[in-house]
């Protein structure tokens, strides 16, 4: 199938990217920006319909901007966007409108099967998903995402190991994860390659998210394999909170939004985000979790046509870890199933981040997006994974550490044009990022005591991109054909050897291919194809002389969208990826081992149902078979990848007076190692929460884990020896660490 992929693309490409229409365009082009009509909000995603043929559509942009060619210059339009009340705006002599849209209960007829993007579809399912079930970490913002699964297994500090279409992340390999478009993946970090730390990212303040699975998307690059998820934030807020937290195991968060500008915020708005963590954790050694987040965010509107939005945020955070916990020592009795055989694991991290977007829209239909980042990040973490196999007397605590500075630059050309019944959708982009990072170490410690450096040096990875996409709708079809060049550049320092090994380049071109048919306004079917690809650890790059630098992925969708009634919504798609190199979980010994092809195959489902004005449903359904390529059947297993996973819930929502609701998660048993000898356990947990909330106050309770059940967090397959065991031996088992017990928090919040 890969052999093939490049040539049936780039075919399509050249032949839709040079096509020209001389059709001459004799109808009304109406243009205009869709808003909160209380907090001022730009609403990406809305629709925008003629309200005498509501098959003359469009959707607005990020800025809330659209771009409607009605038949009649006296037409009025029909605007509507989930939980806002829709409103029909006369356009008699106007050329250029607002229109405000007044909050309302969301509300599952509002997600139309329309002829444009399909992905908008997903984003404002999220949405959904977020009002029904507000969240309050980072884990619970990624796990609304259908079929990603996140397991947290160095005392809350270090970033989750990331499930996703049958593959185990790690910590973000195989998944681009971003905030406002700023990359939070670190490239060649010093524990694993992708790492995704959203940590520094205030729950609260995130109004929604895009997501994506597959290489299917030309905006998308580096590590974009199985999916992409991109959270934004809010512009402005319509009032200020501060809200405050207490539960079991001496949990306690603190949350402050505070809107700056109440007024003309049409012209200029501003607010402040800032949240305090602390947990002891349900483990025996307490973990002394704290974190402390805060996020700024000002918006100017320069001009009619130009907007500004600059946004900061600092986060730091330290934490001690019990670790992962070999299964024989839990059940000789010699510690405790929340126990640990190196307390002396944890670690700080910090982040500091500038964001700077500017748009401008042009009369002639034409928008410029442009945007500049940069990070400052520093990062140590401890652990110990194999205790005394390799060091019988000191043991095998390593530390892994780094400090980084991140530079970006994002610029984006979107181009409408319209010949009769054919819309032409442009969009040009072009970018570079480069990540400075210094003392990138891997050390042996004793309790946080150095020992000896196993690997030091200084990383310089740069990423230059460019991409083009074409998006072609007449009728009911839309073609979505796109192409995207990506040079990496890597250098690699090692200042144990004093040796500046020679630096290695090379770039990668990507197709992408997006088919999709509107049958009617229920019933919506799409193909999706495309090259994507992940970059290896720039230290495994020069040492191995450039060889497998980036390795790429090839997938395949079939889908069907399905809104048979007004209240229920079902996707359901068919999926192939292949991957060039596979990166696994390998103890981080300092040696990075990819282990080859891969391929998966597999089966998602959407749904959602409103039942009545105030009780939702909604589930998802997983299923994939992953398996390595050109090894022997029976040790083709591909160690922990999910085979079966499946999340949902039963939500009560009110604009005032009680709302709550039930959600599940589940995961089926699945192989550790490469021959299913050993099991990761699956497990099914239920999470409830209840709120009684009022104009001024909100109180509620959340709770995990209602069954209180014994489960698995993060498990591996891994060889060690403990400290009385004969030295010599070692034993290859199932290490993990606990998930938390029933646990329960209270909150209170204020607004005003």
């Amino acid at each position: 199938m890969k052999k093939y992929f490049p040539n049936i693309f780039i075919t399509i490409t050249l032949i839709l990217l040079h096509l020209n229409l001389n059709t001459i365009n004799a109808q009304t082009i109406v243009m205009g920006k869709v808003i909160d009509a209380v907090s001022r909000q730009p609403l990406e995603a809305a629709i925008v319909s003629q309200s005498n043929a509501v098959s003359v559509n469009t959707i607005t942009d990020q800025n809330g901007n659209f771009t409607l060619k009605v038949s009649n210059e006296n037409s009025n339009l029909l605007a509507s966007y989930i939980g806002y009340k829709s409103t029909t705006i006369d356009i008699s002599g106007k050329n250029n409108i607002k229109i405000e849209l007044q909050p309302d209960a969301s509300n599952l007829k509002d997600v139309i099967v329309l002829a444009a993007n399909t992905q908008t579809k997903f984003a404002t399912l999220a949405k959904i998903d977020l009002d029904l079930k507000p969240v309050r970490s980072t884990q619970e913002l990624m796990r609304l995402v259908p079929g990603l699964f996140v397991a947290q297994h160095a005392g809350g500090g270090k970033a989750e190991q990331i499930f996703l279409r049958g593959f185990d992340i790690d910590h973000g390999t195989d998944i681009q994860v971003s905030l406002d478009g700023m990359p939070v993946n670190m490239v060649s970090h010093a524990h694993g390659q992708g790492y995704a730390d959203a940590h520094f990212i205030i729950p609260e303040t995130v109004n929604n998210i895009d997501f994506g699975c597959g290489p299917y998307y030309a905006h998308q690059g580096n590590l974009n394999t199985a999916g992409y998820v991109n959270f934004s934030t809010f512009n402005n807020i319509s009032k200020s909170i501060v809200q405050v937290e207490a539960g079991r195991f001496n949990t306690y968060r603190t949350l402050a939004m505070l809107d700056l500008l109440k007024k003309n915020k049409d012209k200029q708005s501003a607010y402040v985000a800032a949240e305090v963590n602390y947990s002891d954790g349900a483990t025996i050694n307490k973990q002394n979790f704290n974190r402390f987040n805060v996020f700024g965010k000002y918006n100017l509107a320069i001009s009619p046509n130009t907007q500004l939005t600059a946004s900061a945020s600092a986060f730091s955070s330290k934490w001690d870890a019990s670790g992962q916990i070999p299964t024989r020592a839990v059940e000789d009795g010699t510690i405790d199933r929340f126990g640990s055989i190196d307390p002396s694991e944890g670690g700080n991290t910090e982040r500091y981040n500038a964001n700077l977007n500017v748009s401008h829209t042009f009369k002639n239909n034409i928008t410029w997006d442009n945007q500049a980042y940069y990070s400052r990040y520093i990062f140590s973490l401890y652990s110990d994974f194999t205790f005394y196999l390799n060091d019988p007397v000191n043991a095998d605590e390593i530390n892994q550490k780094e400090s980084r500075n991140i530079f970006g630059y994002n610029t984006k050309v979107n181009v409408k044009k319209s010949y009769g019944k054919l819309s032409i959708n442009s969009s040009y982009g072009a970018g570079f990022r480069y990540d400075a990072t210094f003392n990138s170490t891997l050390a042996h410690t004793v309790k946080r005591t150095f020992l000896e450096n196993i690997k030091k040096g200084d990383i310089s990875e740069a990423n230059l991109f460019a991409y083009t996409q074409k998006q072609f709708s007449i009728g009911n079809w839309l073609i979505d054909v796109g192409v995207r060049y990506d040079y990496l550049h890597f250098d690699y320092l090692d200042k144990l050897n004093a040796t500046q090994l020679p630096s290695q380049g090379k770039s990668i071109i990507s197709p992408k291919l997006n088919v999709q048919y509107t049958f009617n306004s229920k019933v919506q079917a799409y193909i999706k194809g495309g090259k994507g690809f992940h970059s290896n650890d720039t230290r495994v790059v020069v040492a191995n002389k450039g060889q497998e630098i980036l390795p790429a992925a090839y997938g395949a969708d079939l889908g069907i969208i399905l809104k048979p009634t007004k209240n229920l919504f079902l996707n359901i798609a068919a999926w192939y990826l292949w991957l060039d190199q596979e990166f696994v979980y390998v103890g981080d010994d300092g040696n990075i081992e990819p282990s080859g092809k891969t391929r998966r195959e597999g089966v998602d489902v959407i749904a959602r149902y409103q039942f009545n004005s105030h009780l939702f449903a909604n589930v998802n359904f997983n299923f994939t078979k992953p398996r390595a390529v050109d090894v022997t059947k029976g040790q083709d297993y591909i160690p922990l990848a999910p085979t079966v996973t499946s999340t949902g819930g039963l939500f009560y929502k009110n604009k005032l007076g009680f709302n709550g609701g039930l959600s599940y998660r589940y995961i089926a048993n699945r192989a550790a190692n490469e021959d299913y000898s050993i099991t990761a356990k699956g497990y099914t947990l239920i999470d409830g929460s209840i709120n009684y909330t009022k104009p001024k106050y909100e109180i509620g309770l959340a709770m995990e884990n209602i069954l209180n059940v014994k489960w698995n967090e993060a498990q591996f397959a891994t060889e060690s020896r403990l400290k009385n065991e004969p030295i010599g031996s070692s034993v290859t088992e199932l290490n993990f660490t606990p998930g938390t017990p029933f646990f329960i928090r209270a909150k209170l919040a204020v607004f005003f």
